[in-house]
């Protein structure tokens, strides 16, 4: 993979990825009318789905489309969170729990764009976290119950706050694994 390149925003898993744009815009004036919201939320959950499947499977990942993805995947949460404490419908200890991933991995990303050797090292590991993936659907099974039953479910949102500590827990694992083998290859 290479570095950050404008051009590789034009390829299809990019555009893909940069669709949740729009989405993540229109989910607050949807958000009171549940089949659209519902609708958006679809939408934006196969763009997810579907930009990593292409990459991989079209040889297209790149590092700008790795960070593209990962900071609409944040930015789309953090709008359907903030629309939905706006509403009246999320508590913030309730936003607290759909956000517990992202609350966990804030400190990692923030070294991420301080480091570039970091950067560089995560651009070159494509690999999906399959944990991580696992709390994006548990977050939108627990946003789609708020859409419909016009209230959170707990139950959802602690299944997501346990999965989302955990795959935050599995990217701060991998991330240290990697920094002790570069400090241990430094050692040599």
């Amino acid at each position: 993979m290479g570095r950050y390149r404008a051009r590789d925003l034009l390829l299809p898993p990019s555009l893909l990825s940069l669709a949740r744009i729009p989405l993540a815009a229109a989910f607050p004036w949807f958000a009171h009318q549940p089949s659209w919201a519902l609708g958006v939320l679809l939408l934006a959950g196969m763009s997810d789905v579907l930009d990593g499947y292409l990459a991989r499977r079209l040889g297209q990942a790149t590092p700008t489309g790795a960070v593209v993805d990962g900071v609409l995947d944040k930015l789309f949460v953090a709008v359907v969170i903030g629309g939905l404490l706006l509403q009246g419908r999320l508590t913030w200890f309730a936003a607290g729990l759909l956000a517990t991933r992202e609350l966990g991995e804030l400190p990692l990303v923030a070294w991420w764009v301080t480091h570039e050797d970091r950067r560089r090292a995560r651009a070159e590991d494509p690999r999906a976290n399959w944990l991580g993936k696992a709390a994006t659907v548990c977050q939108f099974v627990a946003i789609a119950s708020i859409l419909i039953q016009g209230e959170p479910s707990y139950f959802w949102l602690v299944i997501t706050a346990l999965i989302g500590l955990v795959s935050a827990a599995g990217y701060w694992r991998r991330e240290l694994q990697a920094a002790g083998a570069r400090a241990e290859a430094k050692s040599r």
